[in-house]
């Protein structure tokens, strides 16, 4: 019976007549309140696991998401299809907080998302205690692991909030994971003889190819042969397709350069990284999920947010550090099933970033005890330490870079050695000026960058002068007042810093350290040199898996495949550029002419309507199932301009397609469409219906 309720659910409220492989075994898992662990490709509808039985529990589930971004379009999803649910962050004021926690508590909400700090404010804490939790979701599950490549600390308190709540079964979802790192979330969520569920990590309709570059302008050619559809047939052709393209790059001052250079040639991207303000991040975002732009360029930073359907393209400029990281970012193409590219674009020095980081986040045991000894040789009485990263770095042997010192001092924090003064949080930072005042005139004083001019000027004054270029100690009440805020101030330091402009730490917590242990040998440190050893090799090797990728002979999607334990693993694929043949003679293309000339004009926005079809869809559409395409694509634009949300809130493409194919004429015959549920069909039906009767 509640299998049967399910499928009912699924029906009317998401249009789809029966679950997809893995969802029906998942959900009845949760039904029978088991602890589950769900491991399902990006695209496979993990989310509908937990929501479905949300339904039909009486209580409330909480979801633990990751992004603020990311909650926000599965509410608007779920309010499109009717279902009630809110999200609780901190976009929010304290009275919509206090309004929206009263609906749930009234039982008008089924589902409320919420990011795990939110846990640790205690008025919250309080209130969610009253609550009749249902179900604990944890979606992006492999944040919870320390051994996955999107680690984040908060996840680990998530554990300890169960008991919070009254004991509910958890949920846990993930796109990727590993095996270590699927033993590492059920230790870290306390899992309780969980089901796991592995429905496999591939996805058939994703292209997977790698295109190398001896440098970063073979790099740029490759990227504009993509985007304009002249790789041999592959890529995306602004021109003549629909749907859209991410263009990951590793760094901000890439993505500006990389916006600048597509926009040069009559690309219109839009740049995206955290080096932007939270309203032009925002802008940004909608105006991409939204389709009025189809070409984001972005660092890792435009991440599990993004859930649009009609991605036809991700290429990654610069090689990610783990394929965990690569495949969940690629797998933000083809989420509506249509056949998409996944591009890298590798040179091999793309390694050498990924080893500089490591190698700054793992100190040496050495540079760790010269340390001790230099905080012990500061030290007050009290135990304090009145220094900043920046200043301990000067006096250690060996020159080491900020980086590493403070990771060290977090190693020393952790191990007991050390604690911060100030318990609030980060008080203060260190700045230092490095270019020139005619470079800062030539490349900052422009009318597009004088939020970056006035702050530099500010920071002048605060610096003393000439003394901002020796470097200054600055608290954060001051550079937020020269900033509009302190978190724009570390914003725009952030950007000015990628730019070579200045150089800024911040100090650890502000107003210094806490000597705790002074008796201690140096070589005795309660620090587990081993395990950090292993750490940093078991990282080194995830960046040598990931380069293998990058080079190996063999079929791409079984390489993918078999690292993460699939055992569906195949040798040959048919779906990459290997096994099609491409690899060799894709990696040198060689430029002509007409591929200059091209590169130089504007691109036109005439598109095909028959690729736009054929992109998702199996079949060639009449050129009368083109035309009609066509015109339910503009209702669904206008109906989704009326509501402010994505288009594909409305219907998707392959809905559309199916519309236009089959030309359902009364509304019975609508919910016979694959992705028209009841709720739908009475808000959107009558405007398709009347389309589709002209037709």
């Amino acid at each position: 019976m509640p299998t049967e309720k399910a499928r009912e659910l699924l029906h009317r409220y998401w249009g789809y007549p029966d679950f997809r492989a893995g969802q029906k075994k998942a959900i009845e898992a949760i039904l029978s309140r088991r602890d589950t662990l769900l491991i399902m490709p990006t695209g496979g509808g993990k989310s509908i696991c937990y929501q479905v039985p949300a339904l039909l529990f009486d209580g409330v589930t909480i979801v633990v998401s990751p992004l603020i971004s990311l909650m926000k379009d599965q509410v608007d999803t779920l309010a499109q299809a009717g279902l009630p649910a809110t999200f609780i962050n901190s976009s929010l004021s304290s009275s919509e907080m206090a309004a929206r926690l009263e609906a749930v508590e009234r039982g008008a909400v089924k589902l409320v998302y919420v990011a795990p700090e939110r846990f640790d404010s205690p008025a919250f804490a309080e209130r969610v205690r009253r609550l009749d939790v249902s179900l604990l979701a944890v979606d992006e599950a492999h944040c919870v692991s320390q051994w996955g490549h999107d680690f984040r600390p908060s996840y680990l308190r998530v554990g300890r909030v169960r008991e919070m709540l009254g004991d509910p079964p958890i949920a846990a979802l993930t796109a990727t994971a590993t095996r270590e790192v699927r033993e590492d979330i059920e230790r870290q969520l306390r899992l309780r003889d969980p089901q796991v569920f592995i429905t496999g990590f591939d996805r058939r309709n994703l292209l997977w190819r790698v295109l190398r570059a001896k440098n970063d302008s073979e790099k740029d050619r490759l990227l504009l042969r993509l985007l304009q559809g002249r790789q041999g047939g592959l890529g995306f052709s602004l021109e003549n397709s629909s749907g859209s393209a991410i263009v990951y790059a590793s760094t901000r001052k890439s993505v500006d350069a990389l916006t600048s250079l597509l926009g040069g040639i009559g690309i219109a991207a839009v740049g995206y990284h955290a080096g932007l303000r939270d309203t032009e991040r925002k802008r940004i975002q909608d105006a991409f999920m939204a389709g009025e732009a189809r070409v984001v360029v972005a660092t890792n930073a435009f991440g599990m947010g993004i859930d649009k359907p009609d991605v036809r393209l991700v290429v990654h400029y610069n090689m990610p550090g783990t394929l965990e990281a690569y495949y969940q970012e690629g797998g933000r193409a083809g989420r509506d099933g249509g056949q998409s590219d996944c591009v890298l674009l590798h040179a091999y020095p793309d390694r050498f970033t990924h080893e500089f980081f490591i190698e700054q986040t793992y100190p040496p045991r050495s540079l760790v005890e010269s340390l001790v000894r230099e905080l012990r040789s500061r030290a007050d009485a009290e135990g304090a330490i009145r220094l900043g990263t920046a200043e301990l770095v000067r006096t250690l042997p060996g020159g080491p870079k900020d980086r590493q010192v403070a990771s060290a001092l977090r190693l020393l924090e952790e191990a007991g050695i050390i604690r911060s003064l100030s318990a609030g949080g980060s008080t203060g930072a260190h700045v230092r000026l490095i270019a020139t005042a005619e470079r800062i005139r030539r490349e900052i004083d422009r009318p597009d960058r004088q939020e970056e001019l006035l702050f530099l000027r500010r920071l002048w004054r605060l610096g003393g002068g000439n003394g901002l270029y020796r470097g200054a100690a600055m608290r954060w009440r001051d550079l937020g007042a020269a900033a509009g805020g302190r978190e724009r101030a570390a914003e725009l330091m952030d950007a000015l810093q990628d730019e070579g402009v200045l150089e800024w730490t911040r100090f650890l917590d502000g107003e210094g350290i806490q000597l705790l242990d002074r008796s201690t040998r140096v070589d005795r440190l309660p620090i587990d040199w081993r395990r950090l050893e292993a750490r940093k090799r078991r990282d080194l090797d995830k960046l040598q898996k990931m380069q293998g990728y990058a080079y190996t002979d063999r079929c791409r999607r079984g390489y993918v495949l078999r690292y993460f334990g699939d055992p569906d693993a195949m040798d040959e694929c048919g779906a990459c550029d290997v096994c099609m043949g491409e690899a060799r003679q894709a990696d040198r293309p060689r430029e002509t002419r007409e591929d200059r000339t091209v590169a130089a004009r504007p691109q036109g926005t005439r598109r095909s309507r028959a690729r736009r079809i054929r992109d998702v869809t199996p079949y060639t559409p009449t050129p009368a199932e083109e035309q009609l395409f066509e015109r339910l694509r503009a209702v669904r634009s206008q109906l989704a301009r009326g509501d402010g949300v994505p288009a594909y809130c409305v219907f998707n493409d392959r809905t559309l397609a199916e519309l236009a194919r089959r030309r359902p004429a009364t509304e019975d015959a609508l919910l016979e469409i694959p992705g028209v549920g009841p709720a739908k069909a009475a808000k959107y039906g009558r405007a398709f219906l009347e389309i589709l009767q002209e037709a």
